[in-house]
């Protein structure tokens, strides 16, 4: 009896177990249905946006062929979107004076103070690790802007232009670096001295202040550098703009001194105001170094003029046609702008450069 009410109840608790697994055996199947049924839901929903973003893409395709196709049929208003991303603080307030190639005046220098609303300060990351770096800008000061507006036919654009190493003669606009070009872009290296925020230091520049900027890039020696690269032999006159000797009169530290201290004293009141140096003994040097170029313009050295009380702009070189050889008289002045002070000086016949003095420019 005992034996039989054992196997009775044994076989209750198998038939109990196995009820028990169906149950969860059931469960499982209902919860894997439903997992693939969202999944199926969700690959629909992935194939439709991946659709929507693919017919988007394909819409923005072909609207910007049909922008282009469109602007290439009108050939006197091709443009694209080039707007500058930054302005040049630089320590040539003018156009006279400015090196007419980068590097060869170590301490000029300036900064690239970008736009944030265009170029975000993340986009300046990585650039502290280069030593150099391109930069794309505008002559903004070329006195011929207006002429590129019109139609070719109209701009009288000049083919050539005068070259200061030729004494004036002319060559051909695309065989010389002449900021008159038919797009006033220009193309110049420079030292990267730092990265802060949104500026950018750098030195050994040819840039005039204000100078818009389009793009910059860094400088990649293994690709940018060519030593095998040949140039024409009057390039490589270098000594048709040297000068002899840079000499400064005995009171002129003195005067320095003395517009430094006053110009310091006016930035300390300026919020955000950028300082390229640091001391005058600095800003001295700055001079010297500039100065061992002639920074003349060809019309200048062949047909000198007194310039006590002219405008310290630089002559159009395009505008002289004289070809005459003429010697400096030594009491022709000459002046140079730097970080808002005008220099005067003089060169005698043996190209030596007589600083005399220094004085805060008269704003124009």
């Amino acid at each position: 009896m005992a034996a039989t009410k054992l196997l009775t109840v044994s076989i209750a608790l198998a038939a109990l177990s196995a009820a028990a697994a169906a149950i969860g055996i059931g469960f499982w199947r209902r919860k894997t249905r439903a997992d693939e049924e969202k999944i199926r839901e969700l690959e629909k929903s992935l194939k439709a946006a991946l659709q929507n973003c693919g017919a988007e893409r394909q819409g923005r395709i072909r609207a910007q062929q049909a922008l282009r196709k469109v602007a290439n049929t009108n050939d006197s208003n091709n443009s694209y979107p080039l707007t500058p991303i930054a302005i040049t603080r630089s320590c040539f307030s003018t156009r006279n004076g400015t090196p007419r190639q980068p590097l060869i005046v170590p301490l000029a220098r300036a900064c690239l103070v970008f736009d944030p609303t265009r170029v975000p300060p993340a986009s300046l990351e990585g650039l502290e690790g280069y030593s150099h770096c391109w930069i794309i800008y505008v002559f903004h000061l070329n006195t011929d802007l207006d002429k590129l507006w019109k139609h070719p036919s109209r701009s009288k654009f000049k083919a050539k232009v005068r070259v200061p190493r030729l004494k004036g003669e002319r060559m051909g606009v695309f065989a010389t670096r002449s900021p008159h070009r038919p797009c006033p872009i220009g193309l110049t290296v420079a030292k990267i001295d730092a990265v802060d925020g949104n500026k950018v230091f750098i030195s050994g520049v040819d840039l005039v202040d204000g100078s818009p900027v389009l793009d910059i890039k860094p400088y990649l020696p293994y690709c940018d550098s060519i030593p095998t690269a040949m140039v024409p032999d009057w390039v490589k006159a270098d000594n048709m703009l040297a000068i002899t000797s840079v000499n400064f009169s005995h009171d002129f530290s003195a005067s320095l001194n003395s517009c430094w201290s006053r110009k310091m004293e006016k930035k300390k009141k300026k919020k955000n105001e950028i300082s390229l140096y640091t001391s005058s003994t600095e800003f001295q040097n700055l001079i010297q170094q500039v100065l061992s170029w002639d920074i003349r313009s060809v019309s200048q050295r062949i047909r000198p003029h007194k310039t006590e009380n002219s405008s310290m702009n630089s002559v159009t070189l395009e505008d002289d046609d004289s070809q005459e050889e003429l010697h400096c008289p030594d009491d022709i002045v000459y002046h140079l702008s730097l970080e808002g002070l005008d220099i005067s000086y003089k060169i005698d016949y043996d190209g030596n450069v007589h600083v005399e003095k220094i004085d805060p420019c008269v704003p124009n």
